[in-house]
């Protein structure tokens, strides 16, 4: 039986994250199948299905696999007999799709035993052999459901959530043994890839003959990287990482594969223990940063609480003062007292309307902090939202034509070659071109063309002058009628004045033969970080 060497371990993150059990006296008919509840919190799907007492079910009994929707055309079954302290599983499959369709991370399969708790305890290595597999294993539950689910590598130490087949109830048992219902989680598919990782490479490398087991421990610590393992539990980490160069020295060496397969499980063992820890301090970290915002919490609350009351007093202090001259007031005569019961009056006014301007202010202070927030929110949003346009429409012109980004704005070279030598009208293939550039421009609406000829010094100023201005407007006219309106484009000839090579060489000046759209907008913002500078033709 291949049981990973870490199972221990991540027993008691795994029972930390599982659901209570259910217990149903005299379940029902054949198994229903297991319902599945996704906790986007937690990264994690909790599901649930028919588990049996072997003990009470007899010396030996067989029990049958039903697919899931994942795998329909999969079965198995097992032959489960009763030992004096262990429970013995004869499996076998057939049917069983390659593993690499729930997606390249899934390297093999994983027989489980669930506990009528929700502990997951990993059976061992389901060998997939042209769609066929055999499985013994041993355990020491009495009652428990059996899957079988798709992982990364074997050394996992709680289910994923790609389950293919789930053990079913014979019908003869219904009447002999009770049942249990069990709820448990599974580890989403998320938590074995992310967007930003190169999974094929990552695993498979450019030797695609290297072991399965070579292919399961780089699997193993690419997804212990991705936990974190390499800070919250380094040393295992490194451990594993090492083991997997072991792994990797020993097969580029053309060692005994025994010796390659060793190295390689040892990585895939030791990668998991990494990412159980890493999970686990993750989360008690998480705990304690969450506790320690609560703490600071609470004394906030037990700061401003003091500070109220501490002005309350104050404020009762200033009223029993003022209650003290109106009594001594009182005391001289009627009219001094009716004179400082106005004065107590007017003081109180006075005191409410501060408390009251105070408020205010500072209300109005922290809609003005808020605004001001929210404005440099948005505006940060603009820009980045005007980058990623600019960015993008780079990408389509150059795809035509080639294009830069400059200061001046995205430029597109048309070269000499797309007319026709000495004069000013457009190829086909030219047409064609453009055409597409003008299905791109009216795609970004609010966009403005400027479109400049150039030519080399050959021939006359006068002839160069004109030459540029007719490509030009040839461009111009020939955007016009693909329906990029007029009123959005310029068109000007430079002539020789502006090259961007020497017109000594005839490379030179087939450079400086062409006609340049400049594209600007608002929508497109400034230049890129970095884009270099061009200075603009006279």
């Amino acid at each position: 039986m291949n049981v990973p060497k870490n199972l221990v371990l991540a027993c008691g993150l795994a029972a930390a994250m599982v659901s209570a059990a259910s217990v149903a006296p005299r379940a029902q008919a054949l198994p229903a199948h297991a319902r599945a509840a996704s906790d986007p919190q937690t990264g994690t799907t909790a599901r649930s299905l028919k588990a049996l007492d072997y003990r009470r079910a007899g010396s030996s009994v067989t029990i049958y696999f039903v697919p899931t929707d994942q795998a329909s055309g999969a079965s198995g079954s097992a032959k489960v007999q009763t030992k004096a302290n262990r429970i013995q599983i004869d499996a076998r499959f057939t049917g069983l799709p390659d593993s690499s369709k729930f997606g390249l991370e899934y390297l093999t399969y994983v027989l489980w035993a669930i506990s009528p708790q929700g502990r997951a305890v990993n059976l061992g290595e389901v060998v997939n052999k042209n769609g066929n597999a055999q499985l013994k294993a041993s355990v020491d539950m009495q009652t428990f459901a059996m899957l079988v689910t798709a992982e990364p590598y074997y050394a996992v130490a709680q289910p994923g959530d790609e389950v293919v087949l789930d053990n079913a109830i014979p019908e003869k048992m219904l009447n002999r043994v009770e049942n249990v219902s069990t709820s448990y989680n599974l580890i989403s598919k998320g938590s074995y890839s992310q967007s930003n990782t190169p999974i094929e490479n990552a695993i498979f490398g450019v030797d695609r003959k290297a072991p399965a087991d070579l292919f399961q421990a780089r699997n193993a610590v690419r997804i212990a990287r991705n936990a974190h393992a390499d800070t919250y539990a380094t040393a295992s980490f490194k451990r594993a990482t090492d083991q997997l160069q072991q792994a990797e020295t020993a097969y580029q060496d053309r060692k005994n594969s025994k010796i390659v397969i060793a190295a390689a499980r040892n990585a895939v063992e030791t990668a998991e223990e990494a990412r159980v820890i890493a999970v686990q301090k993750k989360a008690e970290e998480d705990a304690r940063l969450k506790a320690e915002a609560e703490r600071q919490a609470a004394a906030a609350r037990e700061a401003k609480a003091q500070a109220d009351a501490a002005a309350q007093a104050a404020a009762r202090a200033q009223a029993d003062a003022e209650r003290q001259a109106a009594d001594q007031a009182r005391s001289e005569a009627e009219k001094a007292k009716a004179q400082a019961d106005a004065a107590a009056a007017a003081a109180l006014a006075q005191q409410k309307e501060a408390e009251a301007a105070k408020a205010a202010a500072l209300a109005q202070q922290q809609q003005a902090e808020a605004a001001a927030a929210a404005a440099n929110q948005a505006a940060a949003q603009a820009e980045k939202e005007k980058a990623d346009m600019r960015a993008q429409l780079l990408a389509q012109l150059n795809a035509v034509l080639q294009t830069q980004d400059t200061a001046r704005g995205l430029i597109v070279n048309m070269s000499d070659v797309l007319f026709d030598t000495g004069k000013y009208s457009l190829k086909p293939p030219t047409q064609v071109k453009l055409a597409k550039i003008s299905g791109i421009l009216l795609s970004h609406p609010g966009l403005t063309i400027q479109i400049e000829g150039h030519t080399d010094s050959v021939g006359s100023d006068e002839f160069n002058q004109k030459l540029s201005e007719q490509r030009a407007d040839a461009v111009r006219d020939f955007l016009a009628s693909q329906g990029v309106p007029a009123s959005s484009m310029t068109a000007k000839g430079f002539g020789k004045t502006d090259p961007i090579a020497s017109n000594d060489t005839p490379e030179g000046r087939q450079k400086n033969r062409r006609v340049e759209l400049v594209v600007n907008g608002a929508a497109i913002g400034h230049a890129a970080p970095g884009a270099p500078a061009q200075a603009q033709p006279q």
